[in-house]
């Protein structure tokens, strides 16, 4: 986390979209979206969403390696 807060710091990005990429690698790693919701200190779950985006090509993956889309 310090590395991408190093990385905004020095290209002028801003705290949140740190928190977003952060969310997103989070995410697409594995991670529970619950687990994510405490580690950025959200009450609400909808706020935490917003930091959770999925890049275009996991979510392709997503699809067509889910289990049920080959019944």
């Amino acid at each position: 986390m310090l590395e991408i807060v190093k990385l905004c710091l020095s290209t002028g990005a801003r705290w949140n979209e740190a928190a977003q990429l952060k969310g997103s690698h989070f995410m697409m790693n594995g991670g529970n979206i619950l687990v994510l919701r405490d580690v950025l200190g959200h009450a609400d779950i909808s706020m935490t969403m917003r930091y959770a985006h999925f890049a275009r090509d996991h979510l392709s993956n997503v699809i067509t390696r889910n289990p049920l889309s080959n019944l």
